[in-house]
């Protein structure tokens, strides 16, 4: 069932309001993030561009009348829908009818949609994914009118995701800018090293979703970029033509499927049924499995690749949980380029003096239960989870559920003491950053604006419409500038025939007024002047002189 969220007087006030402080015209852009665990739907507007080449669109999250961003979660994931993909675009719809209360009616025709799914959909069959995206496609037109051609709906790849999220970080944090001397500057050379550029110091991300994590951050050092394999290099270019040089960026990204959280707690528990499976006893109920990952006396149901159910009962050691992991990440994998992270896939090494942000299960691990989030600090986040997981889990569920833990659903709750290992196991021992390194920031907001991939995805997308506003100005000047032409050549005509048409004008009159004028014989009825000047000279005088008769007066 569809659930329809009415818009209110006073959130349509508020946006009117809203807008009518905001200079120029307004453009709107929907994404939708369809993830392994559901999909959410985002909607970003930005004013007309500056006019500036130099200058990004100023892409900004639309909040409610709250102040809060627009935006709205649903469950299952899309991925979900594989034996049903039919289903899959009424639940998207639910999502866009709550997205279309907040694009005023008369923009929805010139709304951009983007429909993205990652890590949930990546791991389905390529015909399902086909599949579910065809449903979307061919469902979705028929009730809204926004702007979504075939290649807006998608299954992005991991590298792609990465790249999105690095955009959008520091595209909040001002990065791109450019700016005489900033603090923090790199050169950049480009090609043989004759062209340089200065300008900010980017950050790098790391993002851990439930399906996969990524890793990017920009390399400056020509010698480093020479020795990475060319697949984990990305090119990329937000100005609004590819050949802005200005806004190019060489950014090492990687992506890793079934590293995510979810997945590798799945890939956890198959381990740990394969390791007691000489113990197991088929015929009956499985014999609990310990698991030092769940704090202890926890029990929870899982199930192994082959789909067999088995018990785990928490023993509750958050330092075996983190040794009991590292099987996972293939640290053992042969490196064929050193240095190597996950799997063996060559990493350069990190800059120390580089800050991070960890997105996602960075944030969650560290704030939705220890409430650590921010600056990442390893020795007392390694405190935080070694007494969470140590406790005992009725006295856990006791505080959880005297609301000690607002931000936790009940589900995190349960794996806190699992993800927040997999986490700094991850970051550690997989993407080796030192425990001495102080400039991991985890987040959710920063400067108050959600900074997810989705933000990074729409600015990319949308890189080359600045072009065509500044064409699209300069065929106006061009047009202003030509009408201007016109009209002073259409005054200097126009001077001229009206002096034509006075000239003619005074001719005519002149004639008509010759027409007017008395014959000679009519002047010799005319008293002379000399006989107006002798009256008048008499009456100054005092003396009226009528029919040659004299008055004194």
């Amino acid at each position: 069932m569809l659930i329809i969220v009415p818009w209110s007087g006073v959130a349509r006030n508020f946006y009117t309001s809203h807008i009518n402080e905001l200079s120029g015209e307004l453009h709107y852009g929907i994404v939708i993030d369809c993830g392994s665990s559901g999909s959410r739907v985002y909607v970003y507007y930005w004013p007309q561009h500056t006019g500036n080449p130099k200058d990004l669109l100023n892409v900004q999250q639309l909040n409610d009348e709250k102040g809060e961003a627009v935006v709205k979660k649903v469950s299952p994931g899309l991925s979900s829908f594989e034996n049903n993909p039919e289903a899959a675009s009424d639940h998207i719809k639910e999502l866009l009818l709550f997205a279309a209360q907040y694009v005023p009616a008369d923009k929805h025709a010139e709304t951009s949609l983007y429909v993205m799914a990652t890590a949930g959909m990546r791991m389905l069959p390529e015909s399902a994914q086909k599949a579910i995206l065809a449903d979307l496609r061919r469902d979705i037109k028929k009730d809204f009118k926004f702007i979504a051609p075939e290649n807006h709906y998608e299954v992005i790849s991991g590298k792609q995701e990465g790249v999105y999220a690095w955009i959008a970080i520091n595209y909040v944090l001002d990065k791109f800018s450019h700016s005489t001397f900033p603090p923090g500057i790199v050169v950049h050379n480009e090609g043989s090293g004759t062209v340089t550029h200065m300008r900010k110091k980017t950050v790098g991300i790391i993002d851990m979703g439930g399906g996969s994590v990524q890793i990017a951050f920009e390399v400056t050092d020509p010698e480093k970029i020479k020795n990475i394999p060319s697949p984990l290099v990305s090119e990329i270019h937000l100005g609004c033509k590819d050949s802005d040089l200005e806004h190019a960026y060489k950014v090492y990204v990687t992506t890793f499927l079934g590293y995510g959280a979810n997945s590798a707690r799945e890939r956890y528990e198959n381990m740990l049924a394969l390791q007691q499976k000489s113990t197991l006893q088929t015929t009956s109920k499985a014999q609990a499995i310990p698991d030092v990952c769940l704090p202890s006396g926890m029990t929870i149901s899982g199930k192994d690749a082959a789909g067999n159910p088995h018990e785990f009962l928490g023993t509750g050691d958050f330092s075996a949980c983190e040794t009991a992991l590292e099987p996972l990440m293939n640290l053992t994998e042969p490196c064929l380029k050193s240095p190597c992270s996950l799997n063996g896939v060559h990493q350069p090494g990190i800059d120390m003096s580089s800050q991070f942000y960890g997105f996602s299960e960075f944030w969650y691990s560290t704030e939705d239960v220890f409430k650590m989030g921010g600056p990442y600090e390893y020795w007392a986040y390694q405190k935080k989870a070694k007494e969470f997981c140590s406790t005992d889990w009725k006295t856990l569920e006791g505080w959880y559920k005297q609301g000690n833990y607002p931000k936790a659903d009940d589900h995190r709750f349960r794996f806190q003491c699992f993800k927040a290992a997999w986490m700094s196991q991850v970051f550690h021992r997989g993407f080796s950053f030192p425990t001495s390194f102080k400039k991991l920031r985890s987040a959710q907001l920063v400067n108050g604006k959600d900074v997810g991939w989705t933000l990074g995805a729409l600015i990319y997308k949308t890189r080359y419409l600045p072009l065509r506003d500044i064409e699209s100005e300069k065929e106006h000047l061009e047009v202003t500038s030509a009408w201007q032409r016109a009209v002073r050549t259409m005054d200097t005509q126009f001077l001229m025939a009206a002096c034509v048409l006075i000239v003619l004008a005074a001719i005519v009159i002149y004639m008509k007024h010759l027409k007017w004028c008395p014959r000679t014989e009519d002047l010799k009825r005319v008293p002379s002047m000399s006989l107006f000047m002798s009256e008048q000279n008499q009456m100054e005088q005092g003396v009226e002189v009528v029919k040659g008769q004299t008055y004194n007066m």
